[in-house]
C-alpha cells in the first residue's frame, strides 16, 4: 500500500504526467513522424491495437475522426532504448550515493528509490532500459512489467561478474546462476574503473569462459573494459558489446566492427553527472580527490574515441549513458552531447538511440521504431530534433507498450 501510494505521489508530482490504460483501439495523429530507422513521414495518423502499433497511415487516406490523442504539433518517434544505466543507484536520505549492493537501508526503502528512478527516466523519454546492475532491480522489472507503476521496458544483469579471480569453471556456474535468478544479460568487469587507471582485470581464459557459457545460455553479455587489452579479449572471447572504452585505439575498434561487438562509449552524461554531484560522490568508494582528477582527464578522451568509432566502418554504436543517482531522467544529455560535441548527424543520433539499440539488446522484433507489429513505444517532442536536438528536452507526450503515462 505504501508503494501505491508513493508511486501515485510521485506521478502527480513530475507536473503533466497521466496514467491512462487504452485497451482495444487508439489513434494519434501526429504532425511529424520519425520511425527510428531514418525514415520521415508528416501527417500521419498512428493506430495503436491491444499494446502495438497496427498500422500508420497519411491522415487523409481515411476517413476523418477524431483521434484519442492529437499530436499533429510535435514530432512523433520510438521511445529511447538506454542500454547501460543504474536504475537502483540513488542519493540516500543523508545525501550519499549509494548503490542498491550496499547496505544500512532496507530493501524496501531501496526499491522505492529505484522505481522513482524508473518513473523520472520513462517521463524523460526511454521506454526502454537496460540495467546493469544490482539483485534488486528484478523485482522492480516485473512490477513495472505488470503495468501499474511507471518506468521504462527494463532488463537487468543482476548482480555482476566482477571476482578477478574466479577460475573459468567458476565463472561458468556464476553464469548459469545469474541465468537461474533470472537474468536478462550477464554483466562483466574486465578491467579496472577509469577512476583506477582502467587496466584489464580478466584474462582472455576467463572471458572465454564467462561469454562462452552465456552464449550457450542464450544470453547477452556486456562488458565494462576501458582500454584494449579488455576490450580485445572481450571481442575475442564473442562477448556481446563494450561499455565505456574510454582509451580504446583505432586497431581495437576495427577489431569490435570485425568481431560484430557492439560498442557502447559513455561519453558526456556519467562525467557530468559525477561533477554537479561531486560532493555527493566524494569520499564512498574509489570516488577519492586522484579519482575525480582521472574522470577530468578521461572527458576529451572518452569525447575523442566516440569520434573515430563514428568513423570505423561496421561498428555498431550504440546509446548508453550510464545513468547512476543523480542523472536518472536526463538520459538525453548523453544524445545532445553526442551531436553539438561528437559530431554525430542528428538522425544517426536518434537511429543509435531506438532501432540500433534495441537491435543490441534483441528486442528488435519488439520495439526501437514505430512499424506494424511492433510495441506501441511511442514519444513526442515540441520541434524537430533532427534540426535541433535539444529538442528532446521538451518530451510532451510518452507511451510504453499502447499505455499512456504523459499527454501534453
Amino acid at each position: 500500500m505504501r508503494s501505491a501510494l508513493f508511486v501515485f505521489a510521485l506521478v502527480a508530482g513530475l507536473g503533466s504526467t497521466t496514467s491512462i490504460a487504452q485497451p482495444g483501439s487508439v489513434t494519434i495523429a501526429a504532425g511529424t513522424v520519425l520511425d527510428g530507422r531514418g525514415g520521415r513521414q508528416h501527417d500521419m495518423v498512428i493506430t495503436v491495437q491491444d499494446g502495438k502499433i497496427a498500422s500508420i497511415a497519411p491522415r487523409g487516406s481515411a476517413p476523418p475522426s477524431a483521434s484519442t490523442f492529437d499530436l499533429s504539433r510535435l514530432t512523433v518517434l520510438p521511445g529511447l532504448v538506454d542500454t547501460h544505466v543504474h536504475i537502483g543507484w540513488h542519493f540516500d536520505a543523508d545525501g550519499r550515493s549509494h548503490d542498491d549492493e550496499e547496505r544500512g537501508e532496507s530493501e524496501a526503502a531501496t526499491v522505492l528509490y529505484a522505481a522513482e528512478n524508473a518513473a523520472r527516466t520513462l517521463f524523460g523519454g526511454v521506454t526502454t532500459a537496460q540495467s546493469l546492475g544490482a539483485p534488486l532491480d528484478g523485482p522492480l522489472r516485473d512490477a513495472i512489467a505488470r503495468g501499474e507503476i511507471p518506468g521504462p521496458r527494463l532488463l537487468t544483469s543482476l548482480a555482476p561478474l566482477a571476482d578477478e579471480i574466479q577460475t573459468p569453471e567458476a565463472l561458468r556456474a556464476a553464469v548459469r546462476e545469474r541465468k537461474a535468478q533470472g537474468a536478462d544479460l550477464i554483466k562483466i568487469y574486465a578491467s579496472k574503473s577509469i577512476r583506477d587507471g582502467g587496466g584489464p582485470t580478466m584474462s582472455q581464459e576467463q572471458l572465454d569462459a564467462a561469454c562462452g557459457e552465456a552464449k550457450a545460455q542464450g544470453l547477452r553479455t556486456a562488458v565494462h573494459a576501458h582500454g584494449p587489452e579488455s576490450a580485445l579479449r572481450a571481442a575475442r572471447a564473442g562477448c556481446s558489446s563494450i561499455e565505456h572504452g574510454v582509451l580504446l585505439d583505432q586497431a581495437t575498434l576495427d577489431a569490435l566492427a570485425a568481431s560484430h561487438t557492439a560498442f557502447d562509449p559513455n561519453i558526456h552524461l556519467i562525467f557530468r553527472n559525477y561533477f554537479e554531484n561531486r560532493e555527493h560522490f566524494l569520499g564512498t568508494g574509489n570516488f577519492t580527490a586522484a579519482g575525480f582528477a582521472q574522470m577530468e582527464l578521461a572527458v576529451p578522451k572518452a569525447l575523442a574515441i566516440f569520434k573515430r568509432a563514428l568513423a570505423t566502418p561496421g561498428l555498431a554504436v550504440i546509446f548508453g549513458t550510464d545513468a547512476v543517482a543523480g542523472a536518472h531522467g536526463r538520459n538525453v544529455e548523453e544524445l545532445i552531447y553526442r551531436v553539438q560535441a561528437g559530431g554525430q548527424q542528428p538522425m544517426a543520433a536518434l537511429v543509435s538511440a531506438t532501432s540500433l539499440s534495441a537491435e543490441a539488446l534483441g528486442l528488435a522484433r519488439e520495439t526501437g521504431a514505430l512499424a506494424p507489429g511492433l510495441a506501441a513505444d511511442i514519444i513526442a517532442v515540441e520541434g524537430d530534433p533532427t534540426q535541433d536536438i535539444a529538442t528532446l528536452r521538451r518530451v510532451l507526450f510518452v507511451m510504453r507498450g499502447g499505455r499512456a503515462w504523459r499527454t501534453p
